[in-house]
């Protein structure tokens, strides 16, 4: 990435809507405003429903029969919908060439923790009925999301459902006790989030809850017999350390991991593929996991 690409893209994301410092209400309409991209040409959208709620499907022309993603938005627990995330996630079923779904999981304050994990095991359940077997779907999430389809799973294992294909998360938010040393190493680098941010999104999503309960900071919960596992992030966020920390949990439990950190990117810059090139390439990265034999 050039520096002119940068100085670009972290003026852009300075500018982005953070905590709820005002109102939910309008923390969302500003997010939404942020995150209006179409999909990509020659991706179809659907209106249906997964798990019980509202969802998105997406479809490539070219898809490849018979595998799904099951795609779940960021957005710290907070704001954010399958629409604000059209782009990013029609871009990776594009390149994937699958089809995706994306539900509208429960957001806090109003719905807190556990509700978007029970939303994200009911579409995983509901998945693996249409699927006929584990091995044609795969998770994919970022930020917040990206920690959700690890909890999704961690649920999931509880029930005795099996694993999925793998899973990508990009810069998946995972340790909601904040032990991480780069939510201050990287404060005044990261052009997006400070600390008071993401505080004010775990409130909205624990309340007086326990941060690390392992469903809500899956990095700190026994990972074991988790599918393969595909953790981006670029250097320059704050949450750095939740994606450090997960690839370390999650080796030291024997899952098959990959930790890809990308120099001098942002939180979640797969979004930006407009902007920089290594955004297509780290969703092509992803691509390949997901499906490698797509």
């Amino acid at each position: 990435m050039s520096r002119q690409q940068r100085e670009a893209l972290d003026a852009l994301l300075r500018n982005a809507p953070k905590s709820p410092d005002a109102t939910v209400a309008e923390a969302r309409a500003g997010f939404d405003q942020m995150f209006q991209a179409p999909a990509p040409d020659g991706v179809t959208v659907r209106d249906t429903t997964l798990g019980g709620r509202p969802a998105l499907e997406l479809e490539p022309a070219d898809r490849a029969a018979g595998t799904v993603v099951l795609y779940l938005h960021g957005g710290g627990y907070v704001v954010g919908s399958p629409r604000t995330h059209l782009a990013l996630a029609g871009d990776l079923a594009r390149r994937a060439r699958t089809r995706l779904v994306s539900p509208d999981y429960r957001l806090a304050p109003e719905h807190p923790f556990p509700a978007a994990v029970e939303d994200g095991l009911a579409a995983y359940r509901e998945l693996l009925g249409q699927a006929g077997s584990p091995s044609h779907i795969a998770l994919a999430g970022d930020s917040a999301g990206g920690g959700l389809a690890i909890a999704t799973l961690l649920a999931a294992r509880e029930e005795g459902l099996p694993m999925p294909a793998a899973v990508a998360t990009f810069s998946p938010w995972t340790d909601l006790t904040f032990s991480g040393a780069s939510i201050e190493t990287k404060l005044g680098i990261d052009p997006i989030f400070v600390r008071s941010d993401l505080e004010g999104y775990r409130t909205h999503y624990l309340g007086q809850q326990d941060p690390a309960a392992p469903k809500a900071s899956p990095a700190l919960a026994d990972l074991a017999g988790l599918p393969p596992l595909l953790i981006q992030a670029g250097s320059n966020e704050l949450l750095l350390d939740d994606a450090v920390l997960l690839a370390a949990r999650a080796a030291a439990a024997d899952v098959d991991v990959t930790l890809r950190v990308w120099g001098g990117l942002p939180h979640v810059f797969q979004h930006h593929t407009a902007l920089v090139e290594e955004a297509g390439q780290a969703l092509d990265e992803a691509a390949r996991f997901l499906f490698p034999h797509v």
